[in-house]
């Protein structure tokens, strides 16, 4: 193998080759997790009209301390019968219309009501408890800007700004391929030498996650002719994943299928531990990442390398990965030669977040890896990271 790349330089590498993917119109309630392609605007002042911040009186500030006549009681959604008059208060409930003329409202505890009348113990400044015409925001001013990734409130404020549609960057389709003859699929009875195939559900998981339509291929043995059927048939796709098959065995023809198949390598091999054999590629607009075997290998590949890619075809201006951060619970060996990624558990302790790394950090025990919910990020370099020090980490939950 090569000189391997830095985890930095691969990253930028593959970022580099990324292209935004085409613009559709979105539905906002069914925008949830889209990366909008567009800044969003509102059609309309927010809140639409001056309204109550609480159930009260409307009435004018020159008119306090004083004993009003309550002429009439404007609830929320009914506009105020006319405006109100020097010396008159209206009732009022919490975003109610604010009727012309009054520019103050007293809260309905501070008060002593007596049936039409109501008396009001201390001066009130103008503008008390009104929430004005578009003090959220302004008809045509943006609601959510270019790049945005939709949660649940921008969505909420999409809807009261009177969106119904955004363009959003359509979601990218993804097709992950898991590679060897010893691969079965979970149910089917293992023969000598079998094991359960655990990577393409993997990363079909997390890549959903990350907005992602995702197509399992199914699994291809240790087979030129069914190697290459199945990769043309992936490099259909927007992504290309695959797992195994990148390392240097008799039985690794992933990487000599593709480049024959027309995938320009941009690397092979990076400075990271677990997942060193990662290779990344691209045909066209279509991105080809080789994935090793290994299932916590895989996983870490995935974390680094194609979720920020597939965050970057949506758009997103923060495709990642992003990272956390914690202390060590325990002191933790460095590697001289490469960045390593540790299973952990994160705990809360009264100072912020600990990191308890899990025993048994070998790239095929995945099993110990569900019981992590941290990558804890320990660049390369001679002696250790103490107990205590701060540390960078990818949430696995």
């Amino acid at each position: 193998m090569a000189e391997l790349l830095s985890l930095g330089e691969a990253q930028a590498r593959v970022l580099e080759r990324v292209q935004t993917l085409e613009s559709e119109r979105v539905a906002v309630p069914q925008a949830f997790g889209r990366v909008v392609a567009e800044d969003a605007r509102s059609l309309v002042d927010l809140p639409p009209f001056a309204s109550s911040a609480m159930d009260g009186f409307a009435l004018r500030a020159a008119d306090t301390p004083g004993r009003l006549p309550v002429v009439a009681r404007i609830a929320a959604g009914v506009p105020a019968p006319r405006s109100l008059e020097a010396g008159e208060a209206m009732a009022i409930a919490t975003g109610g219309v604010v009727p012309g003329g009054a520019d103050a409202v007293i809260p309905i505890e501070v008060v002593v009501d007596h049936d039409n009348e109501v008396e009001v113990p201390a001066a009130v400044g103008q503008g008390d408890n009104i929430r004005p015409r578009a003090g959220d925001v302004a008809a045509g001013d943006t609601v959510v800007t270019q790049g945005a990734r939709l949660h649940a409130a921008q969505i909420g404020a999409l809807a009261a700004a009177g969106v119904e549609e955004v363009v959003c960057a359509r979601r990218p389709r993804v097709a992950v391929l898991a590679t060897g003859t010893e691969l079965r699929r979970p149910g089917e009875p293992l023969g000598p030498g079998d094991v359960y195939e655990a990577n393409g559900v993997l990363l079909a998981s997390a890549l959903a996650a990350a907005g992602a339509h995702v197509d399992v291929l199914p699994v291809v043995a240790d087979d030129e002719a069914a190697h290459r059927a199945a990769l043309e048939v992936g490099l259909l796709a927007d992504v290309l994943v695959t797992s195994g098959g990148v390392s240097v065995g008799p039985h690794d023809l992933v990487r000599g299928l593709l480049r024959e198949l027309g995938v320009e390598e941009v690397f092979w091999g990076v400075a990271v531990k677990p997942g060193k054999p990662a290779a990344f590629g691209v045909l066209g607009r279509t991105l080809v990442f080789g994935l090793p075997g290994n299932p916590v290998s895989s996983l870490v590949g995935c974390e680094l390398f194609v979720r920020p890619a597939v965050r970057a075809l949506q758009g997103d201006r923060q495709p990642g990965p992003v990272y956390h951060e914690g202390r060590l619970a325990r002191a933790v060996r460095r590697n001289s030669q490469r960045d390593e990624f540790l299973r952990a558990r994160v705990r809360m302790a009264d100072d912020g977040v600990l990191l308890e790394p899990v025993t048994g950090q070998e790239s095929h025990m995945i099993v110990r890896a569900a019981g992590a919910d941290a990558l804890v990020h320990a660049p390369r370099g001679d002696g250790e990271l103490a107990a205590g020090e701060r540390a960078r980490y990818l949430p696995l939950a």
